[in-house]
């Protein structure tokens, strides 16, 4: 395709050839099937399409050309401050049919894999506990975003993906059309978010009980003031103040141990004197996400999610028990990697590989290891575990990787339906 006089791509580093040849001379609804990646589409006020860029897949969203500006840049920022989002690729801008007709510009961002709109996590009937973990990765992710000084302005599980975290959820901002970056937010704009945040989660997961796809004895209500409770506890805990006395010095340890329990480093920390009492107080200055995923990546150069890392820590902390309980960590870690971790996963037959993350894998196997050990009364191995693995669990799960490029007819369907209203 020769790609149309006028149009405009704003991206950074080189424009590979694919993004040219897409067919922007027409709207994104008309675009063809062997462009498109059926992928489920949460709601949404814009037309989104996703569409093969390569090897990976892309998100094409029609907007407005102020819109697709702004996003872009906003996603730009995000992304050079650490904070867990999508990747911008570019803005479309310019876009005209042959006959000379305008069309809306549009934003592309990089798919993330392994990641699931809510409304995929909800697929099949949703648990009142696994609900809550969804809660919990959602309240967390907007605390690293204000912590940042990012206000959402349209905070929801719509906008937001979910990737599997050993056992929890992490999450991801997916729509930064509504946000700004300031220097610091304050008080008003983080509580504006919250009450965006409380109306809209409470409104999605009524959709979800008239679909039948959340336990009945879920309260939306009572749930979207779980996720302000859990918003408002990790705030408190990594910026209030901590009182303690001169010679109390050990709870200075002991709130960092706390924050770093939380998967969060502490590199800076006021502390000021009280005249009326006598008494000092702590408050974090500086908080980092990802203390568990830095000190893993150190140790074995393994890229995964904050639980991922605290667990894959633990079974390198009994693998070193085991073998040289008084050797080097980092020589502990480098053996663990070559001698379990890559071993095990390259067992994994090559068909089932994109059902999950090889560290999530590697959690569930461990949890599979110890379920087995406890129903036949004796210490099982995770390389004999593995087998009973593959065959009782990991054959029986959807294709996480490549779930939002081609996933099960069933999730089309009911995602189709709420789409449409019909519940």
């Amino acid at each position: 395709m020769t790609t149309l006089p006028g149009l405009g791509l704003t991206a950074s580093g080189t424009i590979p050839q694919e993004l040219l040849d897409l067919p922007w001379h027409l709207p994104l609804e008309e675009w063809p099937e062997d462009v498109i990646a059926a992928l489920p589409r949460g709601i949404s006020r814009h037309i989104v399409r996703f569409a093969y860029l390569g090897g990976s897949v892309i998100a094409v969203k029609e907007t407005s050309e102020r819109a697709a500006r702004h996003e872009y840049r906003m996603l730009r920022q995000l992304g050079k401050l650490g904070a867990p989002c999508v990747k911008p690729v570019a803005e479309v801008t310019g876009r005209t049919t042959p006959e000379g007709e305008e069309l809306s510009p549009a934003l592309v961002t990089r798919h993330l894999r392994f990641s699931l709109p809510y409304r995929a996590v909800f697929n099949q009937m949703m648990r009142k506990e696994t609900l809550l973990r969804l809660i919990h990765a959602q309240a967390l992710l907007m605390v690293e975003l204000h912590l940042i000084g990012f206000y959402w302005g349209d905070v929801s599980l719509s906008n937001t993906l979910f990737r599997r975290d050993a056992g929890a959820f992490a999450a991801y901002l997916v729509d930064a059309e509504t946000g700004e970056i300031h220097p610091k937010l304050s008080t008003g704009q983080r509580e504006y978010d919250l009450d965006v945040a409380q109306v809209n989660i409470a409104g999605e997961l009524m959709d979800l009980m008239e679909g039948g796809m959340v336990d009945e004895d879920v309260d939306p209500i009572a749930t979207s003031h779980q996720f302000i409770d859990a918003y408002r506890g990790l705030w408190q805990e990594l910026t209030g103040d901590t009182a303690f006395n001169p010679d109390q010095q050990w709870l200075i340890e002991e709130r960092i141990r706390r924050l770093n329990e939380l998967g969060f480093d502490v590199e800076e920390y006021d502390i000021r004197t009280v005249r009326e009492d006598s008494k000092l107080l702590l408050r974090p200055k500086v908080v980092d996400p990802g203390h568990h995923q830095r000190r893993l990546m150190n140790l074995t150069g393994l890229d995964v999610q904050e639980n991922q890392a605290r667990r894959l820590l633990g079974a390198i902390d009994a693998y070193r028990a085991q073998t040289d309980p008084h050797g080097d960590e980092a020589v502990a870690a480098h053996m663990w990697t070559q001698q379990v971790f890559q071993p095990l996963i390259s067992q994994i037959p090559k068909e089932l590989r994109n059902k999950l993350e090889p560290a999530e894998i590697m959690h569930q196997l461990i949890d599979h290891r110890w379920r087995l050990s406890e129903r036949e009364h004796r210490d099982i191995g995770l390389e004999q575990a593995l087998p009973s693995f593959i065959d009782e669990e990991l054959k029986g799960l959807r294709d996480e990787a490549t779930l939002m490029i081609d996933p099960p007819g069933d999730v089309i369907d009911q995602l189709d339906r709420l789409n449409r209203g019909e519940g």
